[in-house]
């Protein structure tokens, strides 16, 4: 059992189209609110020789990362902590507060308790012009598909590639960019927390259209041989980055750097130079 099984039963209870972005819309006039919630823990999220700094960070940065797939800009963040050692509050809190400055968010509000192990539940709000909203849904077949930046360099450190440490422990939402894209138009949008490969066909679950992206475009995480390289690219999780794709006359977008890497096409498939891409990335399993 993992996580993308169990959101259909979400989807049963809460309605199917309030599932499929990475943020809740509320609508106000002709602005719109977004909203989303993370929850990470010690044993699954946070990684050994982590600060409490970069704890904190990290666990502000996934919400922001989250709200700028959008479109949108941060404007608030509530932040609840479980802690197994008082003694980290300070520095968790210190780290969430950077991160959240950095971007444009205010720390209103949260929760302090008592867990079992070090938990952390942050709640991002940010807005956008509705004009300028972007979801999930959207695609039309003959879009570019683009990612900015380089997936797969926190699993990079993960596997014994000290280079790219600063990737996960510390990761930069790409929240500057996320709102440019939304006012040039892009067609939808998702962050790339649990790998390309994964947020393709998640991106297929949300539009009638498929996804063939060419393994020769996709930008690999340096230092590392280049079958590995691309196997953390497609298919490691823990990086925030945009995934999106545009009309191609919107092409090339002034003000941030990505890559392009496929298409959108008629047929709703996830493929890699011809063939079908192995659904696999980051998730949460049971059992």
């Amino acid at each position: 059992m993992d996580d993308r099984t169990l959101l259909k039963t979400v989807m049963d209870i809460v309605g199917r189209d309030r599932c499929l972005d990475d943020c809740a819309i509320i609508p106000f006039d002709d602005q719109v609110m977004v909203a989303t919630t993370d929850m990470l823990h010690a044993t699954t999220d946070f990684v050994g020789g982590m600060t409490d700094w970069q704890i904190g960070w990290m666990s502000a940065a996934v919400s922001l990362s989250d709200i700028a797939s959008m479109g949108a800009a941060p404007r608030f963040m509530l932040i609840a902590v479980g802690l197994d050692r008082w003694e980290q509050l300070a520095g968790v809190m210190q780290g969430a507060k950077d991160c959240c400055t950095k971007y444009g968010a205010d720390i209103i509000g949260g929760d302090i308790d008592r867990h079992a192990e070090l938990t952390i539940v942050s709640t991002g709000l940010g807005m956008v012009e509705k004009k300028y909203l972007v979801k999930r849904s959207g695609a039309h077949p003959g879009d570019l598909v683009c990612v900015t930046g380089t997936c797969g360099q926190a699993q990079a450190f993960l596997e014994g590639y000290p280079r790219h440490k600063l990737a996960l422990f510390e990761p930069q939402p790409r929240v500057l960019e996320g709102q440019v894209l939304g006012r040039a138009g892009v067609s939808c949008m998702m962050d790339v927390s649990d790998g390309i490969a994964l947020s393709l066909y998640d991106l297929c679950d949300a539009n009638g259209c498929g996804f063939s992206i060419e393994s020769t475009k996709v930008p690999l995480p340096a230092g590392i041989p280049q079958a590995q390289a691309r196997e953390l690219a497609l298919h490691g999780g823990g990086d925030y980055e945009l995934i999106f794709t545009c009309p191609e006359e919107k092409h090339p977008i002034e003000g941030v750097s990505y890559t392009v890497i496929g298409k959108v096409i008629a047929d709703r498939r996830v493929l890699i130079d011809g063939d079908v891409l192995e659904k696999r990335g980051y998730q949460h399993t049971w059992g």
